[in-house]
């Protein structure tokens, strides 16, 4: 176990943050899927995007990787080659998800599968629709999680377009079905509930596919010609969350957060910022591979508590964690609701969230969906129990800036999954 940060004098400086993690993720698939030599800066080297780069090596895909630049040697939509073992995703619910909707378009047979967090995530959700495409696609152990058993086309026959209506929001259902779909003797059409997190459309349209939106529905056209790209990857606001809240709720803060990517399905971190009384300024919005970049001004504030559910959780799930610890700092009371999808993330979150926000003293009762935080309650230490979850441990860090003792994280290093680098942003901005 290791010390947080704790009993901090003042939050100052200007930072950036790694690369986001879902475009990293999926210009490696694209690169891999393309023809020629795909250039990727700012790529996020995590454990996750890691798992993904491993991924793509076992069935053929040349990935060099320098400080600087990753180059993805492209062998095309049918260029994949049978892996000699079983596929080996990690932590990562996104390579596992996404790479299955390729698999399943491919000739061979494959299996996938990931540490014991990702044989208990609900893997269902692509197995039902890849399977109405015609994927031979099964869950080996008939709970529907991984590992997956995955037949080729050879044998199952080719994949046919559908038009599918997703029960959930979620980025990785709609772009798993839309991978399959470029597969398919004719177009695919996903529509969602509410709009998810659009990388893998704005990603597809430049590397060539024929994809359209209209709302909250995707379509995609069978054989894209993808032709390689040199792709920029702006920093995850996902990782910069952590930073805005630490700035909100510290009483003598300012910081600067350079080329955050600003897209508006996952901006939602900052419309509940500034909903709460937060100070938070975006300027300097560019177009940046097709991605909304600019940068975060975060000062000081004195926040209030508000509702949050609806239409705005795909915009922030991931960032929920750190938004129950900002409603903890503030004022009156913060309810979430609409987000039950935090109970099959890395951890059951809201369980999580609860648990350890009540270990600090505060206010906090668990819903089915989310959760209600009554603010204003001083915060002290203790031990986090993270279970391993790379959000749950950066939250509780940013936690402890304002608590009034210190603050251990019984897994530390579980930050690796999407931060590598965190403590060391941390301590930089921090003055003790």
């Amino acid at each position: 176990m290791i010390c947080s940060f704790h009993t901090t004098k003042k939050i100052k400086g200007e930072i950036t943050v790694p690369g986001d993690k879902s475009i990293s993720h999926r210009a490696i698939l694209l690169g891999s899927l393309a023809s020629g030599t795909t250039s990727i800066k700012g790529f996020l080297s995590s454990d996750d995007c890691h798992s993904t780069i491993s991924c793509m090596r076992q069935m053929g895909v040349e990935v060099t990787m320098t400080e600087d630049e990753v180059l993805v040697s492209g062998v095309g939509l049918h260029g994949l080659r049978n892996p000699s073992s079983i596929l080996y995703t990690g932590n990562s619910g996104t390579t596992t998800r996404l790479l299955s909707g390729i698999l399943c378009g491919q000739s061979f047979s494959s299996a996938i599968t990931g540490d014991k967090s990702i044989e208990k995530r609900p893997m269902k959700r692509i197995i039902e629709p890849l399977s109405q495409m015609g994927a031979s696609i099964m869950s080996k152990s008939g709970n529907g999680c991984a590992p997956l058993m995955i037949g080729g086309t050879d044998e199952s026959g080719p994949l046919h377009g559908i038009s599918y209506n997703s029960p959930v929001a979620s980025a990785q259902v709609k772009s798993s079905i839309l991978f399959a779909g470029m597969y398919a003797d004719s177009p695919t059409t996903v529509t969602e509930p509410t709009l998810s997190r659009d990388h893998t459309e704005r990603m597809a349209l430049s590397f060539g596919a024929d994809i359209t939106t209209d709302g909250c529905a995707v379509t995609i056209l069978p054989e894209p010609d993808l032709q390689a790209q040199e792709i920029v990857v702006p920093g995850d606001i996902s990782s910069a969350a952590f930073f805005i809240v630490a700035a909100l709720i510290h009483p003598d803060a300012e910081l600067v957060i350079k080329n955050v990517g600003c897209n508006p399905t996952r901006s939602g971190i900052i419309d509940v910022a500034k909903l709460m009384g937060g100070s938070v300024i975006v300027e300097n919005s560019r177009m940046i591979s097709q991605e909304t970049v600019s940068d975060i001004t975060v000062k000081s504030s004195s926040l209030h508590g508000i509702e949050i559910g609806g239409d705005m959780i795909p915009t922030l799930i991931d960032e929920i964690p750190i938004i129950a610890v900002m409603a903890a700092c503030a004022e009156g009371e913060t309810v979430i609701k609409d987000a039950s999808e935090l109970r099959v993330k890395e951890s059951d979150r809201i369980a999580s969230i609860c648990d350890n926000l009540r270990l600090m003293g505060a206010d906090v009762t668990a819903n089915a969906d989310g959760m209600t935080i009554r603010g204003g309650r001083s915060l002290s230490g203790g031990t986090i129990r993270t279970a391993s979850d790379h959000r749950i441990a950066m939250a509780f860090t940013v936690a402890s800036l304002v608590s009034d003792s210190s603050v251990f994280l019984d897994d530390p290093d579980c930050v690796s999954i999407s931060y590598p680098g965190f403590y060391d942003t941390m301590a930089a901005i921090v003055e003790k």
